[in-house]
């Protein structure tokens, strides 16, 4: 296989049928040896963590595809840490598609003069970032992205109606199991025509609470594997 891509905590290969293969690592973001989501450099390794990443992608990859909603997922090798996907192509130089449903973090950064922290978004709030760590990730809007060529305002609706259904997919199955979901980080890719969700599902790309505390990430995800 050719590798076309190494990442922070996946590698990624394309296959002879076309599709691409991501390979799950145990690297893990962070710093001065603490794993912490929101940073740009792998800090750490946890022995185990790539399979269980996805192990909890794969599960709600099928969630997603049980409820109508197509994304890259085509299949996984849970042992091997591998999964396989069809190709995208992504936007620009990569973005960020955060959903919101409660106001918190960078969101009381910048907004905290006119809501409070913890106040819930009601339907759900989207915003876009550029993925670029010497700019600190800029926002960007739909007229933005239409400018600079980057997505058509017919993109930015689908992808924003699919990233509002699959929040909600994603928020009632952590309810299920007594975990309220704050905010979720997805991205998005160009295949065939169509906008469809990339990448992987898992604890690191969200905000969840449980019982009013913030669950911490590696916790998450055993609380999501281990139901």
């Amino acid at each position: 296989m050719e590798k076309i891509y190494t990442g922070k905590t996946k590698d990624v290969y394309k296959l002879e049928n076309g599709n691409v293969m991501l390979k799950f690592k145990d690297d893990c973001t962070g710093k001065d040896g603490v794993f912490d989501p929101g940073e740009n450099t792998v800090g750490l390794t946890i022995e185990g963590i790539g399979k269980a990443n996805l192990k909890s992608s794969v599960y709600y990859f099928e969630l997603l595809k049980q409820a109508g909603i197509k994304t890259h997922y085509v299949s996984a090798d849970i042992e091997n840490a591998t999964m396989e996907v069809l190709p995208a192509t992504v936007f620009g130089h990569g973005l960020e598609v955060i959903c919101r449903l409660v106001a918190t973090g960078s969101f009381i950064r910048r907004y905290g003069e006119y809501i409070k922290d913890g106040t819930p978004l009601a339907g759900g709030y989207v915003e876009c970032t550029f993925k670029n760590d010497e700019k600190g990730d800029p926002l960007v809007t739909a007229e933005g992205l239409d400018a600079l060529g980057v997505m058509s305002l017919d993109m930015f609706q689908s992808m924003k109606e699919q990233t509002l259904k699959i929040t909600k997919v994603v928020a009632d199955d952590l309810k299920s199991i007594g975990l309220d979901l704050w905010d979720i980080k997805f991205e998005f890719g160009y295949n065939n025509g169509e906008v469809i969700l990339i990448d992987e599902i898992a604890s690191g790309n969200m905000r969840v609470y449980k019982d009013g505390k913030i669950v911490d990430p590696v916790e998450l995800t055993k609380l999501i594997n281990n139901r």
